[in-house]
């Protein structure tokens, strides 16, 4: 039997065992999918394991893993190299490499909700993800503005250092903690919010009553976070990223199987969202 694993800390959260499991299952093919936990200590072990043990075939990363990982990889894709991030990893006679299926699951929920027609975005962290939520709103939007604020803010500014002149554009800006522009859509790439009391600690009164702002948050598990329920509650619009998990496990499956898995009723019945 082929193994997979998404590997992460913390990896509590993650409902992609599910996902993969039932699609392996509803394709008949003869693998398992589990999460394990890792301290950063143990990720070069994990990989080496995965380049001699025959049996284990792909990995999904997750934080905070998606840039550490790449150190002990053979070769990343295009928008890897890009983005400096990997999510899904697939061995080819013995050789591993890393791709960004994050980067173009996130581009598709910007062009099936339409976001890509506002013409601001803000985004709260500066982590693994981040460089992906860039490429994809810049495939859409070449020129607008995106602005990026972290706690620490030397982080966000060699985040955007390290991102290839043709993805930076001219309109990415890294503001203080705390400085909260006008924006039209607000993104929260960090891990808080996973945790019922995670809360952010940003004053976004200035979007009180704003219907056409929409604030998006990355986390899928819980549905909805505190940083959606405030934004609710002030009568923004919130998306979870709910979709985005699922189109980006849809193309790791594919990459590992050349499978393209229906996402239908029952995995949404699976996973609850």
């Amino acid at each position: 039997m082929n193994k997979y694993f998404v590997i992460g800390n913390p990896i509590e959260h993650s409902l992609s065992p599910l996902i993969h499991n039932y699609w392996f299952k509803k394709y008949k093919i003869n693998s398992i999918y589990e999460k394990t936990k890792l301290e950063t200590s143990g990720l070069r072990d994990f990989v080496e394991e995965m380049r001699i043990n025959n049996s284990i075939k792909g990995v999904n990363v997750t934080v905070p893993f998606k840039s550490k990982i790449i150190s002990f990889l053979d070769e990343l894709s295009p928008i890897s190299k890009e983005t400096f991030s990997v999510n899904t990893i697939i061995k080819e006679n013995k050789k591993l490499i890393g791709y960004n299926t994050d980067a173009t699951a996130f581009q598709k929920t910007l062009e099936e909700n339409n976001l890509w027609l506002n013409s601001s975005s803000l985004i709260i962290g500066a982590g693994g993800v981040t460089s992906s939520i860039i490429w994809g709103i810049r495939q859409l939007n070449l020129k607008d503005k995106i602005y990026i604020i972290n706690r620490t803010k030397e982080k966000a500014e060699d985040l955007v250092s390290r991102l290839v002149p043709g993805l930076i554009g001219s309109g990415i800006e890294v503001l203080n903690w705390g400085e909260i522009p006008g924006v039209n859509l607000v993104i929260n790439t960090t891990s808080l919010g996973l945790k019922q009391n995670d809360n952010l600690q940003l004053d976004f009164k200035k979007y009180q009553n704003k219907k056409e702002c929409i604030f998006y948050d990355l986390i899928y598990n819980p549905k909805e976070t505190n940083f959606l329920s405030n934004a609710k509650k002030r009568g923004n619009h919130i998306i979870n990223g709910k979709m985005m998990f699922l189109i980006q496990a849809k193309q790791a499956f594919n990459l590992w199987t050349n499978i393209d898995p229906e996402i239908d009723a029952e995995i949404l019945k699976i996973v609850n969202l």
